[in-house]
């Protein structure tokens, strides 16, 4: 069962392939890596709204939020010790992605995804039998190891194995299985929530080990990607007979001609990291970094992490605060589906740009409303508590068709193969750097901003909505092996590379 497509590239070459159910299942599988960073987003927001494990782990943020009646609604949460067990997990992860950049390389995309579903699966274990907050912030760290391993090696594989033309919804599935974590995880609080004798938060906990135990025993029975087994062996034939069976035809020998081409440079490098700051590929190198750090500050943190918190800051209860974090998260869910619908046929930009307006606009009315409701005291009354809920939505919907799985779809799919490896870390550990920032001072600026903290967010929305406008190229349907020609084509980023058209052109012959 296969639906064929003939792809043909710009370029005039022809990339024969088929939308095959080998493809499917094993992007699927491989998918399971962006569930239990999900997951684990969604949870980690959950408990720690949950009274029982506050008073258990966090007894200084429990007296203040029950027994301090003069503090600001807007620093109850505010605690180093509580936002310390929040980020641990990402400045473990920060550190894994490079050593996850040195095994994706040298061994392949599949034992860098085992290893994060391992990881993930001992930080689980950890987390659900935790007895004090240092073993707590342990189970933690093996998480972010696990993640740091997933997030490195699956987006690289999800792209290599997608055929061009559908490889932008092929890759959104890793932030459609991120919402689908993040959602579980919701529903899980809210029902653990209401668990007697407050032990549900180990359960939510725990149940991170079914996710990170379907990936690591998927990962024992996922393919190769042909592009890394003609990277890590001169065996052309076995990377053909996997490319045939990827692509579902036998007509593969233009697509293998590129795969080759690509190895041949890649061999030749032995330090990616020193090649990959070099003129050539400075647009490349500048995307690995700006992309993943804008992501990071729309301010979506403050919405996957601290949502039930948030909830509570306006004058929610706690089963209400956990409820209003599950519908968000089915809208995000539903709005990356859409995504990934669309993203091959309206392009990249166009989704940046339409979701970046959207969140800005989203920002700026949660942030006034609360600036004008909300004091240091009470709730938000006359249903503007709900009405900041459906403005978080149309935010998180926002978010959840652009830079959501954008922020992973565009930085896979634009590096050569010879740096591939290490650009991804690269933006995995800006990612982790960046998130484990917001998500360490979060709180703290919640309490000193006030309702500022959405215009804050809002101005960096600007920002990366003009970027993307001036430096982003559309890289829709360019295959991978030839993506170095958006950037010679580009108005602003040819006067840096173009010097390097004539060589190119040279080897290309």
């Amino acid at each position: 069962m296969a639906v064929e497509l003939s792809i043909r590239s710009d370029q005039g070459g022809l990339c024969n392939g088929k939308m095959t159910w080998f493809v499917v299942l094993s992007c699927m599988m491989a998918a399971m890596g962006g569930v239990i960073f999900g997951y684990d987003i969604g949870i980690t927001g959950g408990v720690t709204s949950m009274e029982p494990f506050l008073e258990k782990f966090f007894p200084k943020v429990y007296r203040k939020m029950k027994e301090d009646t003069e503090i600001s609604n807007y620093c109850k949460f505010d605690s180093q010790l509580l936002t310390s067990f929040t980020s641990s997990m990402y400045v473990a992860g920060f550190i894994a992605s490079f050593f996850a950049s040195s095994i994706t390389k040298a061994f392949g995309r599949k034992p860098s995804i085992l290893l994060g579903g391992a990881a993930f699966l001992a930080g689980a274990a950890l987390g659900g039998a935790a007895f004090n907050v240092y073993m707590l912030i342990f189970g933690r760290v093996l998480l972010g190891v696990g993640v740091g391993f997933a997030n490195q090696a699956v987006p690289l594989y999800l792209s290599e194995m997608a055929p061009p033309r559908y490889r932008g919804a092929i890759n959104n599935g890793f932030q459609f299985s991120i919402g689908i974590g993040a959602l579980s995880a919701n529903l899980i609080n809210y029902g653990t929530e209401k668990i007697k004798g407050g032990w549900g938060w180990r359960i939510s906990l725990a149940l991170a080990a079914v996710p990170a135990t379907i990936l690591t025993l998927g990962a024992v029975f996922l393919p190769e990607t042909p592009n890394s087994l003609i990277q890590l062996t001169d065996d052309t034939e076995r990377a053909k007979l996997m490319l045939q069976r990827v692509r579902g035809t036998e007509d593969v020998q233009a697509e293998l001609d590129d795969l080759i081409k690509a190895s041949s440079i890649s061999k030749t490098v032995e330090h990616p990291f020193k090649k990959i700051i070099k003129r050539k590929y400075r647009p490349q190198l500048v995307m690995a970094i700006a992309i993943p750090f804008f992501q990071q500050v729309t301010g979506i943190n403050v919405i996957a992490f601290y949502a039930p918190i948030l909830f509570r800051t306006i004058g929610l209860g706690e089963s209400a605060s956990l409820m209003s974090s599950v519908v968000t998260g089915i809208v995000g869910t539903g709005s990356t589906f859409i995504s990934m619908l669309v993203v091959d046929k309206l392009g990249r930009r166009a989704l940046f740009i339409f979701g970046g307006v959207q969140m800005l606009v989203s920002q700026i009315m949660v942030g006034g409303i609360m600036a004008a409701q909300l004091g240091d005291h009470g709730g938000i009354g006359g249903g503007y508590a709900y009405v900041v809920l459906i403005l978080i939505c149309i935010y998180v919907a926002g978010f959840s068709w652009s830079w959501g799985p954008l922020g992973w779809l565009v930085p896979s799919e634009i590096f050569p193969l010879e740096i591939r490896s290490a650009g991804q870390s690269i933006v995995v550990a800006v990612s982790f750097l960046f998130t484990f920032i917001v998500a360490q001072t979060f709180l703290a600026m919640l309490c000193h901003f006030k309702s500022g903290i959405f215009f804050f967010f809002g101005g960096w929305v600007v920002v990366m909505t003009a970027f993307v406008y001036y430096f982003l190229p559309e890289t829709k349907n360019t295959p991978i092996e030839k993506m170095d020609r958006v950037w010679r084509e580009h108005g602003f980023w040819n006067k840096i590379v173009g010097e390097m058209d004539e060589q190119t052109k040279i080897e290309a012959a």
